[in-house]
């Protein structure tokens, strides 16, 4: 955590706190990274700085205000976390604004990422409709307590393991069909024989058959972010 800068925020008087990666040069553009259930890991502060050394300004956002000590209490934070879709996006909003306002990234535009839970989180600002240039999810989840109402402007991109038991073909189909409806401009990369998590070096370690990493689907995935980043921003 010694490279990331701390950043204190809050949403409706619950304290939270981001954590920042600047580039060392110019930024192209501000980045939300929506962390996995666990909230803050040595592998989602890796993302952080990768977003960095390639030309963005990244804040790491705060699901719950409390530390975490481990995938398994995760779960109850989470549950109620996501328990009123209007308390979950209003919490996921508050890193935004908070990223927004940051002088490292005033005036910058905005985009979101995130991974496992973090990935829905992602779409779900897409779905709110949160002025963004662009939203990616990592092996997120793609279902929602509420579907997309209005008009996507987010470019979205998803990367999905295809034999992730956590989010079945019937998902990924009704996510399509939603995304349709909703006018989005999408991409979906979906990666044979992976599961979930596939981004983390450490998910085979967790010894959980749901999730194992993929060091292809993981390069892949990456190159698809910085195809389209390219697109979006401009190239470095």
């Amino acid at each position: 955590m010694s490279d990331l800068e701390p950043v204190a925020y809050s949403d409706r008087g619950t304290p939270l706190r981001g954590w920042l990666a600047r580039p060392a040069g110019a930024p192209r553009a501000a980045i939300v990274v929506f962390p996995t259930i666990a909230n803050v890991t040595p592998a989602i502060e890796r993302r952080a700085a990768m977003l960095a050394e390639a030309g963005f300004v990244a804040m790491i956002a705060d699901f719950y205000g409390e530390p975490v000590e481990s995938f398994e209490a995760a779960r109850p934070l989470a549950e109620k976390l996501r328990a009123d879709v209007n308390h979950y996006r209003a919490r996921l909003s508050a890193a935004l604004a908070a990223l927004r306002g940051h002088p490292a990234a005033r005036g910058l535009p905005l985009a979101a990422v995130g991974y496992c839970m973090g990935g829905q989180a992602a779409l779900e600002v897409a779905r709110a409709g949160d002025d963004l240039a662009l939203v990616a999810s990592f092996h997120g989840i793609l279902d929602t307590a509420r579907r997309a109402d209005r008009a996507i402007a987010a470019r979205v991109l998803v990367c999905h393991g295809d034999a992730d038991p956590m989010v079945p073909r019937s998902a990924v189909a009704a996510f399509w069909e939603e995304m349709d409806a909703a006018g989005a401009d999408w991409h979906f990369h979906s990666y044979a024989r992976v599961r979930h998590g596939f981004t983390d070096p450490g998910s085979d370690a967790r010894g959980l058959p749901a999730i194992a990493y993929n060091a292809s689907a993981d390069r892949q995935s990456w190159a698809a972010l910085m195809a389209l980043c390219d697109e979006v921003f401009g190239q470095p």
